[in-house]
């Protein structure tokens, strides 16, 4: 009985502890080939970056170009519906993105912002060939509207660059209502005598912190990720890339290349079928890093012109709009090894939450569906417990009894449990097979954007955030104590000790955990208190009776 005990108090830590501890250190992604092995390396100096042979169609690569002096750059505001966006005269640079919709974690009066100055987090864009320019060029903004008017679905904003002789250059930024989606364009006319191959970049640049509002017992993945239908979803720690040792695809027709943190991503999707590179550099005597793609211009002729243009995405991850935006971009929230059980029970909370209009709610009626879907297995897993109850007093007497003899004493056991017909893993069984599910839930809840700034009911104003009376935590840890006090009492003195101080130990580590996953852990519990409670209550009055007919 004390290795079932054990092994019992072991799965149950297994389930809630091993969780926040995994995210503190995020997993490398698998080796891949490396496609682009003659590739040049980028520069490391902020300079544009250089396309590997493989990509290049005749022209020439660049030449570091130096940057213009910063007092000469000015910066200009765009609103749309849904964010607030600074663009820069310099590279035309997006240089700051406010998200209207969603709140900073620390300060529920200011709109987030996921480009600002504090990481140095911009999106950069420019063109590769001599004379071209790049993202440390001065742009002219051209007049134009600076806000989505009413009834309008897009806004355009246009900044021209000098190219050389002849050669006239054009950014364009396309912005949609309803969307964080922002089409990034370049237009180049060739007046000049000679054919021009250029090629166009598109890039991110972000210093290595880890974003605001991160919580100190969860730690998520921060950093770039690359994903293309060969190799899927590749993550790089900003560690791998400074020492130039990260694994991603170097060249490829398709994906995408982003900018992950919690909640929220930037990520550069290139048009399907277009030949394109990926690149991440650490930039020379600083901690910031430059992730990108470059994508070929088709040859412009004396007297012709081209176009060609990316998309970003800069929002929440939340997953409806990432699917239309790419296929895999949704991947971004990432469930780990569980993602094959995750993704269903997300469809399930969002399709519940669609019916009650509130996700507190829809935790609560999902965590009752699983549970009744697992009835049958926990019923088993509570009856067996209640036998042990029945007969911990025989228990501990054999133990009393043989104290000295431990081989007679597992013998008397053994016998003990064939004549009540007691299996002694009966109860861990049942609980070691749900603990993916409620793994893949736990990560779930933990990853959902939409749990952000979502209230509950009263004091619970941000499902993502803490409950700030620590209410929930304090019913949760009442909550697990009763169920101790149901499940059958260890013999041991000591795991018995060890049991009944599990409750405070999670209680405390749940004070800094999301209150949207308190909730789902103390509906739980509550649930299987009432199961437990019943099992046990008919199973002492069959044991009862059966006593009384035998007597």
């Amino acid at each position: 009985m004390d290795t079932r005990r054990l092994i019992l108090v072991m799965i149950f830590a297994f389930s809630s502890f091993m969780l926040w501890e995994n995210w503190q250190q995020y997993k490398h992604p698998k080796p891949v080939a490396e496609v682009a092995a003659n590739a040049a390396p980028a520069a490391a100096n902020g300079a544009a970056p250089t396309p590997s042979v493989s990509l290049q169609a005749g022209g020439t690569p660049v030449a570091s170009e130096p940057a213009a002096p910063a007092s000469t750059a000015e910066t200009f505001s765009i609103d749309t519906d849904l964010m607030k966006v600074t663009i820069s005269t310099q590279g035309g640079d997006l240089v700051g993105l406010e998200l209207l919709n969603y709140k900073e974690n620390d300060a529920k009066d200011k709109n987030f912002v996921l480009f600002d100055t504090k990481h140095q987090y911009s999106a950069q864009s420019g063109l590769i060939g001599e004379g071209l320019p790049s993202h440390r060029s001065m742009f002219r903004r051209i007049d134009g509207p600076t806000q989505l008017a009413a009834g309008s679905d897009e806004l355009k904003v246009r900044l021209e660059a000098d190219g050389p002789e002849g050669v006239r250059i054009a950014k364009v930024l396309t912005f949609k209502r309803g969307s964080y989606a922002i089409d990034v364009a370049w237009e180049i006319i060739n007046g000049s005598g000679k054919p021009l191959a250029p090629h166009a970049y598109f890039q991110i640049q972000r210093d290595d912190g880890e974003p605001a509002g991160g919580n100190m017992m969860m730690h998520t993945f921060t950093g770039p990720a690359v994903y293309t239908d060969a190799e899927k979803y590749q993550k790089s720690s900003f560690g791998d890339v400074a020492d130039k040792s990260a694994k991603f695809t170097k060249t490829a027709d398709n994906g995408w290349l982003a900018m992950v943190q919690h909640y929220f991503v930037s990520a550069w999707v290139p048009q399907a079928g277009v030949q394109r590179e990926y690149y991440m550099r650490k930039l020379d005597g600083s901690n910031l890093y430059q992730m990108g793609v470059i994508v070929p211009v088709a040859e412009i002729g004396p007297g012709t012109s081209a176009n060609t243009s990316v998309t970003l995405f800069a929002g929440p991850q939340e997953q409806a709009a990432l699917k239309q935006i790419a296929p895999g971009l949704d991947l971004v929230v990432d469930y780990g090894w569980l993602t094959v059980i995750a993704a269903p029970i997300f469809w399930a909370l969002q399709f519940i939450h669609d019916i009650v209009g509130n996700w507190g709610w829809a935790i609560v009626v999902l965590t009752i569906l699983i549970k009744l879907a697992f009835f049958p297995l926990s019923a088993a897993s509570y009856k067996s417990m209640a036998k042990m109850r029945m007969v911990t007093p025989r228990l501990v007497q054999l133990k009393e009894r043989y104290s000295d003899d431990k081989q007679r004493l597992n013998q008397e056991m053994m016998k003990l449990y064939q004549t009540e017909k007691i299996n002694p893993l009966g109860g861990c069984l049942p609980i070691l097979i749900q603990i993916p599910v409620f793994i893949a839930l736990y990560w779930v809840l933990l990853g959902a954007v939409e749990m952000r700034d979502a209230p509950w009911i009263g004091w619970i104003t941000d499902l993502a955030s803490p409950d700030p009376w620590y209410i929930l935590p304090v019913i949760m840890i009442i909550s697990m104590v009763i169920q101790m006090k149901l499940n059958p009492t260890p013999p041991d003195p000591i795991q018995a000790k060890v049991m009944m101080a599990m409750p405070f130990v999670f209680g405390i580590m749940f004070l800094w955990f999301p209150a949207g996953l308190v909730l789902y852990w103390v509906v739980n519990n509550v649930l299987s208190i009432a199961q437990q409670w019943q099992i046990t209550r008919m199973m002492e009055a069959g044991g009862k009776a059966a006593n009384d007919a035998k007597a």
